[in-house]
Order: structure tokens, then C-alpha cells, then sequence
């Protein structure tokens, strides 16, 4: 991709300016402009001055980052960067002059018809090659979007299916069984957890983020639930930043990992475990980290879909902005980080 990219890249440079070059040579004739070898070179002095300094100034354009930042916050960069290509092609081009005597007018280093010449050239081959590539970025964009949309579909019919299967759901509605005569109330506010659940599962091709707020009340729903088959042997604690509540996450995200925390970890050992959920704010990212007893051998070698889905759905979302990993705390404890640049 790079080598296919490198090459369109020179193919485009070198044509776009010997285009120009030919549009002059054209104009010359027009106008019945006598042409010596001098003005050919003079030509190609300019070509090969325009080729130099603009993939400089693309260099210095890649190596800043300039192209993650709208036009409107690049002006003065950019204005300054014509302005200084413009004065290097003109001082080449009139360098070659002076040495070898090319103009039969007064030969000057500096020529403000060239620079105003060269000013225009520059200032068009920005506008292009800032214009393609975020035409490439919205159309990478877009493609990331479908994916996602894509994959988010799928991710909601398999929770749907990991809620609703005979593991989870009787083990669900045997303990709603359970409570209907001993704590009716309890019973009645059991059904409406589960429905919250499914109800978000359903949801979640809708949005792309949801805040961490509305998944920390899915998570405790579902944790609800939990504690009536587990009971003690389940503890639970929040550590929340309530500056982190508003923030954006995937939806379902935090559900998927607390699941997979019950599943391969707590409800391995006999006498049940500890989960932590924390959310903070490190510098200028926000971490979510799940803590829960148990340990990653216990676990099957791919992480399952979960995992997996975590891990992609993150990178649609944030490319390199966000990161995953899950990992032994200690010998006792397994812990899963997601982190989000703010």
C-alpha cells in the first residue's frame, strides 16, 4: 500500500509539473514568444525547483501532523510555508541565472515576478494536496462507519443471543421463580433488570457511544441479577469519577467485560470472588478498568467474542486514541483496561 501510494504520489508530482510547464511552452507559442535553449532551461529549472521544495514542504506537512487539523487552524502555517517555498524556488531559479547567464535581462537572485509566479504555484498545489487528502480521510471515514455499523449489528445479535441463552436466562428466571413467593418486590424489580438488559442489547445498533453513566446502569442491572444466584459469594465495588459519568463509550462495552469477568473468572471458584469497576481520568485519558478474582488461564486462548469485539470496535472508534488490554493483576486478580483519549 505504501509503494502504490509512493508511486502515485511521484507520478502526480512530476506530472502535475511538467503540466505546467507545457501549459507555459504552449502559451509561448501562442503569443509567438521566440524561445531559446535558455528559456527551455529556464523552464526545466523551474520544474525541478517545484518538485524539491514542495516535497519538502510535504515532508515538513507529514512529519507536524498538519494533516489531522482542519485548514482553518493551519492558515498562518500554511501562508508562511508559501511564502518561504515560493522565495527557495525563486532564488534557485535565479541562482541558475546568475551562474550561467541564462536571462538576457538584468540578472537578479531575487525576481518579484518569479516569486509572485512561484507564490501561485505553491498555493495551488496546497490547496490540492490538502483537498485530496481529506477527501481520502472522508472517504476512510465513511468505510469505517459502514464497518462499524456493520459490526455492531452483529455484536448486538450475538449478546442477544449470549443474554438470552439457556445459561444466563434460566438461570435468571429460576431465581425470579424463586423470589415470587419469598420477595415478590424483589421478583418484580428482577423482571424489569432483565428487561433493561435486552432492551439495551437491542439498542446498541442505534448508537455509536452511549455515556458511561447509561452503561454503568446496564452493568448494575445485570450484576443484580447475578447476586441473586450468587449471593455473597459475589462482592462488587465502584470506584467512579463522576467527572467521567458524561463521557462517551462504546454501548454494551462495560456490560461485555463485567460478563466475561462472571463468567471466567468468579464463577470458576467455589467460593465466588470480588469485581471492581473503575472509572478515572489519567492526564488526558479515561480509563475503565475491571478487576475481578480469578486468572487468565482460566480463560479459552482467543479471549472469545467479547474480548475480540472490544478490542475492534475500539479501533473503528478511536484508531490509535484507545487501547485494550487484559492481563493477571497479581496472582489472585485479572484485570481488563480499556483506555480513551479525551
Amino acid at each position: 500500500m505504501g509503494k502504490r501510494v509512493s508511486r502515485y504520489y511521484w507520478g502526480c508530482q512530476v506530472g502535475g509539473w511538467l503540466i505546467w510547464m507545457l501549459l507555459n511552452l504552449v502559451l509561448a507559442t501562442y503569443y509567438d514568444r521566440v524561445m531559446h535553449l535558455d528559456y527551455f532551461i529556464n523552464q526545466l529549472v523551474m520544474v525541478v525547483g517545484g518538485i524539491l521544495i514542495t516535497h519538502l514542504f510535504r515532508t515538513v506537512v507529514i512529519s507536524q501532523g498538519w494533516l489531522q487539523y482542519p485548514l482553518d487552524k493551519l492558515i498562518f502555517q500554511l501562508l508562511l510555508s508559501v511564502a518561504i517555498c515560493a522565495c527557495l524556488i525563486t532564488l534557485i531559479r535565479g541562482s541558475i541565472n546568475v551562474i550561467f547567464h541564462l536571462s538576457d535581462k538584468d540578472e537578479k537572485l531575487f525576481s518579484v515576478g518569479t516569486f509572485i509566479g512561484a507564490s501561485f504555484l505553491v498555493t495551488a498545489w496546497t490547496m490540492i494536496y490538502f483537498l485530496w487528502h481529506y477527501f481520502q480521510k472522508d472517504q476512510q471515514y465513511k468505510l469505517d462507519k459502514l464497518r462499524m455499523e456493520s459490526m455492531v449489528k452483529d455484536l448486538e445479535l450475538r449478546t442477544i443471543k449470549a443474554q438470552i441463552n439457556p445459561h444466563f436466562l434460566f438461570n435468571a428466571l429460576n431465581s425470579i421463580r424463586a423470589l415470587i413467593d419469598e420477595n415478590p418486590r424483589r421478583a418484580r424489580a428482577a423482571v424489569t433488570e432483565l428487561s433493561n438488559i435486552l432492551r439495551s442489547s437491542m439498542q446498541a445498533e442505534k448508537v455509536e457511544t452511549v455515556s458511561l453513566e447509561n452503561e454503568l446502569n446496564i452493568v448494575r442491572d445485570y450484576l443484580e441479577l447475578e447476586h441473586i444466584r450468587f449471593e455473597e459469594r459475589l462482592k462488587v465495588t465502584y470506584d467512579i469519577d463522576a467527572n467521567t459519568l458524561e463521557l462517551p463509550v462504546p454501548p454494551m462495552m462495560l456490560q461485555t467485560l463485567v460478563e466475561n469477568a462472571i463468567k471466567h473468572g468468579i464463577s470458576k471458584s467455589v467460593s465466588g470472588g470480588s469485581l471492581n469497576i473503575i472509572s478515572r481520568i489519567q492526564g488526558l485519558r479515561h480509563e475503565i478498568i475491571i478487576q475481578n478474582t480469578g486468572q487468565l488461564q482460566d480463560m479459552p486462548r482467543s479471549g472469545g467474542f467479547g474480548l475480540q469485539s472490544t478490542r475492534q470496535r475500539l479501533g473503528l472508534l478511536y484508531k490509535d486514541k484507545a487501547s485494550f488490554a487484559i492481563y493477571n493483576l497479581n496472582d489472585e486478580m485479572v484485570e481488563a483496561k480499556v483506555e480513551i483519549a479525551l
